[in-house]
């Protein structure tokens, strides 16, 4: 039984018609045929497989054919049956290998025997294989042959160098180059040949036939034939092209391109690692993935590549390019493919790949690192991509100004009895004062640092009326209006936002916090890891228990929240858990601090027990705060005073020492408190850290030196500590 040819040899072509991907050659040589007007030598060249020898043979068909002049050959004679794919040979047609038949012997016994006429056809054909392999000498033997044939001797040389065959000898010859078949066509002629043969193949493994044949017909068809041989009842698959030709899984592209759009050092080595162990070549991975960025530049830079064929990629494959590329910059696309590209170049002999790979890895990650003008545009793109998923910049224009205060009505009574109010309301800001922030709830809230980049409110404030108690005219505050339904509704703002874009934005909102409490910035730098993120709630690990109960104690949870609000608008509950494993997020370069600004918002007032002692000096000095001409209460020292119609004397300790307001002054800020309504609280010491200029030492840590500063904050141990002189 014969056994069957290989695929190349199979299905070789036996007339130009056939070539595929060579139109610029066989049309000429079909006209010339047809014409009779054929020249008597010829140089084929081009790559390795992509149809010299296979034309030379269809020419020396044509030439011999007993139609001749013809284009094509008829396939019927004698000399058409002898060179077909099955036949014996032509004893008029000679082929030499030049890579082993090269030196001068051989030429002079082709000279010797090419002047004898041919047996039985009309030309005696000699097609010189690897032409660009026959010596100097044996180039000079064949010259004056090549230059002055008898009427009946053809040449055609067929070479994958043509620069190295004599220029005497190439300048004699009818020059025909060859070309890399479009992988396009390539594609569709595998199809067919696959119907032919009745093996199913997916369309998602044809690109991989057609990447290893590199647009050689014989190599592709090759590779199509092993994994034919090699495949069940399925026929070709993608997992079964990909593994017998060595490509890295998309899954591994996938998850490194993402982790790379993210900053996640730890997902990009942790492939790398992966790439490694599972026996993999680092450099057929760093090959894969420059053709993944280099698919992600044309996706970025044409959305519908893929639908319209620009990209030969399946519809879902499509899709997830379309994905990835709009989580990149262009520049940073094309920043990363340049890396890729030079790491690849220097991998080409490298005694340790992997090495090599992580370099490039960790040139991707950080364009902080880079200097040039790629890696400066790098870093632009990625602050444009933060604030496309963060909203536009806030700014002092856009925010919201606080309206001015209602005319408040008259007291009628002078009660002194707590009444029910809804929330804590400052007294109405003085001219000298800018607009101050509004919190959640749409109020002003009871301290807040004077601000000059806004302007000051369009109506002025109208004076409070004043109202009798006891024997002394008191000047009452203005009425709180009552909340609407919408102020009322505190819950959290949900936000759409992925732990992978939390994790690219957490060094801004690490970095706004550094400018509201030093000791949180500390501690997320430090101590704390983004663990999970949902619509209401962000979760933070922490190392140990005691950094997480120094977090929570000190009230950083509300700076977090706050600075979060400012950088990406989403207003989460923080939650601490302890994650011995976890690592801090924020320890990784960071290009720019976030545009919006920290000062502008206040945070929500926290439960706080106004009880346990005396009221704060913010306190006293906003409750006397009665008139927008009248200085702020805590800017000018206040005298004592003391009421002869009352039995007790007030004393209240001012930030100058001073004493503090009358008995009436604090029968009405008493009266006034939020503990009168058990269901809302004020932080005062919220809003004194509101007040306070981000530079200022903290209460709780003034007068600390640098080890009890590290042992009360972070729960430290000095072990030793070295002193330099």
């Amino acid at each position: 039984m014969e056994s069957p040819l290989a695929l190349y040899r199979r299905y070789r072509p036996e007339t130009f018609a056939e070539v595929i991907g060579q139109d610029h050659v066989t049309e000429p040589l079909r006209n010339a045929l047809a014409n009779d007007r054929v020249n008597h030598a010829y140089l084929f060249s081009g790559p390795r497989g992509c149809g010299k020898t296979t034309s030379a043979r269809i020419l020396a068909r044509a030439l011999n054919c007993a139609q001749a002049p013809i284009a094509d050959p008829c396939g019927e004679c004698d000399s058409c049956r002898e060179l077909a794919r099955r036949g014996g040979g032509s004893i008029d047609v000679i082929e030499i290998d030049a890579a082993s038949h090269g030196g001068v012997d051989d030429a002079r016994d082709l000279r010797e025997k090419a002047f004898f006429s041919p047996v039985r056809d009309r030309f005696k054909i000699y097609i010189i294989d690897e032409a660009h392999m026959v010596s100097n000498q044996g180039f000079n033997a064949l010259l004056k042959l090549v230059e002055e044939p008898p009427p009946h001797l053809r040449f055609i040389f067929a070479t994958t160098e043509p620069e190295k065959v004599l220029p005497t000898i190439r300048s004699r010859t009818h020059h025909y180059p060859f070309r890399l078949i479009p992988p396009r066509q390539l594609s569709d002629y595998l199809h067919h040949l696959c119907v032919e043969e009745g093996v199913g193949i997916e369309p998602a493994a044809l690109p991989l036939v057609v990447r290893a044949g590199g647009g050689s017909a014989r190599d592709a068809l090759s590779v199509l034939d092993q994994l034919m041989g090699g495949a069940g009842a399925d026929g070709v698959t993608h997992e079964l092209a990909g593994a017998l030709l060595g490509y890295t899984p998309e899954t591994l592209l996938d998850e490194v391109v993402d982790a790379f759009a993210a900053v996640d050092g730890a997902t990009v080595f942790g492939v790398v690692d992966k790439v490694v162990e599972t026996g993999r070549d680092p450099r057929r991975f760093t090959e894969d993935l420059l053709r993944r960025l280099r698919d992600l530049v044309i996706v970025a830079a044409v959305p519908e590549a893929a639908a319209t064929g620009l990209l030969d990629v399946p519809q879902d494959a499509g899709e997830r390019l379309v994905a990835q590329a709009a989580r990149f910059g262009s520049v940073e696309l094309s920043r990363a493919a340049d890396i890729v590209a030079a790491g690849l170049t220097e991998m080409r002999g490298a005694t340790a790949p992997r090495l090599l790979l992580e370099l490039i890895c960790a040139r991707v990650l950080l364009p902080g690192a880079d200097d040039t003008s790629d890696g400066v545009m790098a870093r632009l793109d990625r602050i444009e991509r933060r604030l496309d998923v963060s909203g536009a910049v806030s700014t002092t224009s856009d925010r919201p100004r606080p309206s001015p205060a209602a005319a408040p009505a008259p007291a009628t009574t002078p009660s002194l009895a707590p009444a029910p109010a809804p929330a804590p309301a400052a007294a109405p800001a003085p001219p000298s004062s800018p607009s101050a922030p509004v919190d959640q709830g749409g109020h002003q809230p009871m301290f807040a640092p004077p601000r000059f980049d806004e302007e000051p409110p369009e109506e002025p404030v109208e004076p409070a009326p004043a109202m009798m108690l006891g024997e002394h005219a008191v000047e009452a505050a203005p009425a709180v209006p009552e909340p609407t339904p919408a102020a009322q509704d505190t819950g959290p703002a949900g936000s759409s936002l992925s732990l992978v874009d939390v994790r690219r934005l957490w060094p801004d909102i690490v970095d706004a916090t550094k400018v509201r409490r030093r000791v949180t910035w500390i501690h997320l730098t430090q101590n704390a890891q983004v663990i999970a993120v949902d619509a209401t709630t962000l979760t933070l690990g922490f190392t140990n228990a005691g950094a997480r109960e120094s977090f929570l104690a000190g009230g950083s949870d509300e700076i977090l929240r706050q600075a979060a609000i400012d950088v990406v608008g989403a207003e989460w509950r923080i939650e601490a858990i302890i994650d011995p494993s976890a690592q801090p997020d924020a320890g990784r370069p960071v290009v720019v601090q976030a545009s919006t600004d920290p000062v502008a918002h206040t945070r929500s007032a926290a439960p706080a027990d106004e009880t346990s002692g005396p009221p704060t000096w913010a306190q006293e000095g906003t409750a006397a705060a009665t008139t927008p001409d009248s200085p702020p209460a805590w800017a000018a020292p206040q005298a004592d005073r003391t009421d002869s119609g009352s039995s007790s004397t007030v004393q209240t300790a001012t930030p100058s020492g001073s004493a503090g307001p009358s008995a009436a002054r604090e029968a009405l800020s008493r009266s006034r408190e939020p503990a009168a309504d058990p269901g809302i609280t004020l932080d005062h010491r919220a809003l004194a850290d509101e007040a306070a200029d981000p530079d200022d030492p903290a209460a709780d840590t003034q007068g600390l030196d640098s080890t009890a500063l590290l042992q009360q904050a972070l729960g430290a141990k000095v072990v030793e500590e070295i002193k330099h002189t």
